[in-house]
This record gives C-alpha cells, sequence and structure tokens, in this order.
C-alpha cells in the first residue's frame, strides 16, 4: 500500500470503485499528484484482475474509463508499481510452404468463421471437450461449447444455431479431425453454400487466428483455472468468452474490442453504401 501524501489530496478512493468514477474535471490537461495515486490504484486492480493482459490494456482500460492520460506516464507508473506480465516462453515460430487455405484473408465480418476443439478438466480428472467458433475478421468469439463430449451432430446443431443469429459464413476454416467429423461439416458447408477450408493435417498455422485464440484462452484463463464441476466450466467459460468479446482490446483492431470494432466496421460501411446509393 502507499502512504498518503502529504499534499493535501483526499484520499484515493478504493480501487474496486475505480472504473466507476469519472474522472475529475480538466484532468486531460493537468495530472496532480492525488491523481496519480488514483491511477496507481487503478492499475494495480486492474494487473490482480487480469495479470495477463499487461499496460497496454491497462491505458486502454484507464481511458474507456474516461481518464485522458498518455501512454508514457501509464507506462511509468505500470513500471514504478512493479506489474509485469508474467512471463511466458515463446514457441518456436513453425514455417513451411503456405496452401491456398491458409493464405485466404477475410474481408468482412461473417466472410470466414474458424472452429477448433480445445480440452481441459474437472478436479476430479475428467476430460472437458470445448469447442470454439470464432470470426476471423472480427476476432469474436460466437461460441465456446463445453460439455464432456462434443460429436459431429453437436457441432452442426451449433452451427444452425449461429447461422439463425448471424447468417451463414462464406467460409468455415478447420482442420481434418475424425472422418465422420469432416465429413459432417462437408455437408453442412454444401447445404449452407459456404465453403469449406480444411487445412492441412499437422499444419495448424494455417488455421492461425483459431490458434492464437486457442492460446490466449489457456493463456489468460484455463491455465489459472480449476473446474469443480462441468456446469461451473460451462458459467465460467461463458463469463470470460462476454469478457473477451466486451472488454479485451485487440491490437490488430486498432486497440478495439471485438464487438466495438464490428460495430464501427458495420457503421462505417452502411454509411458508406446508403451514400453510394444516395
Amino acid at each position: 500500500m502507499h502512504s498518503k501524501r502529504s499534499s493535501g489530496c483526499p484520499s484515493a478512493a478504493p480501487a474496486s470503485s475505480l472504473v466507476k468514477v469519472a474522472p475529475p474535471s480538466g484532468y486531460a490537461h493537468r495530472v496532480t499528484p492525488c491523481h496519480e495515486e488514483e491511477i496507481r490504484a487503478f492499475l494495480r486492480q486492474f494487473a490482480k484482475q487480469h495479470p495477463r493482459w499487461g499496460w497496454r490494456r491497462g491505458l486502454d482500460a484507464l481511458r474507456e474509463a474516461g481518464w485522458g492520460v498518455n501512454h508514457k506516464k501509464v507506462q511509468r507508473l505500470w513500471r514504478e508499481e512493479g506489474l509485469k506480465v508474467p512471463y511466458r516462453k515463446k514457441k518456436k515460430r513453425l514455417t513451411g510452404v503456405g496452401v491456398v487455405v491458409g493464405a485466404m484473408r477475410p474481408i468482412a465480418p461473417n466472410v470466414i468463421w474458424a472452429m477448433d476443439f480445445q480440452f481441459d478438466q474437472t478436479s476430479d480428472l475428467r476430460t472437458i471437450k470445448m469447442l470454439n467458433i470464432i470470426d476471423e475478421f472480427t476476432r469474436e468469439c460466437l461460441t465456446i461449447d463445453v460439455a464432456r463430449s462434443i460429436t459431429a451432430d453437436d457441432v452442426v446443431r451449433r452451427l444452425d444455431e449461429l447461422v439463425k443469429e448471424r447468417g451463414a459464413p462464406h467460409y468455415l476454416r478447420m482442420d481434418n479431425g475424425p472422418e465422420f467429423v469432416a465429413h459432417a461439416l462437408n455437408d453442412w458447408c454444401r447445404f449452407n453454400k459456404s465453403g469449406s477450408l480444411f487445412i492441412d493435417p499437422g499444419s495448424p498455422w494455417q488455421n492461425g487466428w483459431i490458434e492464437s485464440f486457442n492460446a490466449r484462452l489457456r493463456d489468460e484463463f484455463l491455465n489459472g483455472q480449476q473446474f469443480d464441476s462441468l456446469l461451473e466450466a460451462k458459467v465460467l467459460l461463458a463469463d470470460w468468452r462476454d469478457e473477451y468479446n466486451h472488454e479485451r482490446t485487440h491490437s490488430a483492431l486498432r486497440r478495439l474490442t471485438p464487438v466495438k470494432f464490428a460495430e464501427t466496421w458495420k457503421f462505417r460501411n452502411q454509411q458508406r453504401l446508403a451514400e453510394l446509393v444516395a
């Protein structure tokens, strides 16, 4: 804890309440020592809640809360507070001959959905299986389905539900997986007039967006979480998905969250289309 300064500043608000408190009027033009203490408290609480997010997302959170602080000050305060993202060894980048499947890039929402399975376990050492589906353009996580087992019929059923909400994607990117699943997905794509993008066996880099998402889910949540039951896993993963879509900013999305980026893109392009029609 930091001792109070003798500058006559009011005591800092509890860190847990900072995200709900608007900064003082004129804060963006002048940072006083007492304001700095509030920012420090904000950053400490942020790092406690999101130990893998780092100072840049701390800066995003401060600005979202209304603070006009610049990035150099936040970086300095973060460093002085000793708030470091725990070290994670980088994996060696896989290289190889590119193919058309891996080279395809989305140009708009709902062009390419990517899907993959991920595994964890409950405290009784029983396996849980997750079906992760994302929109490659917006980085939105469309679903994290959690069960002890997920069949081809389960996957098709979930895709049908997503199509009712969003419409069918132009392409579905996935690995080949078990033969019966691959056939079911191929049939689903043909029925929904979507192209199927099956990556080569042993070539996860051809499905880079979903692999990156899986890594974020593992690193930021699964590695630090123990599930006592399947129900708890479903509830907590649903909460994490909501936070990922609505709160976690993304460097590739101009520091916006996936949902905010999708809304901004939709607004700008609808406006452009309306201007062309007029």
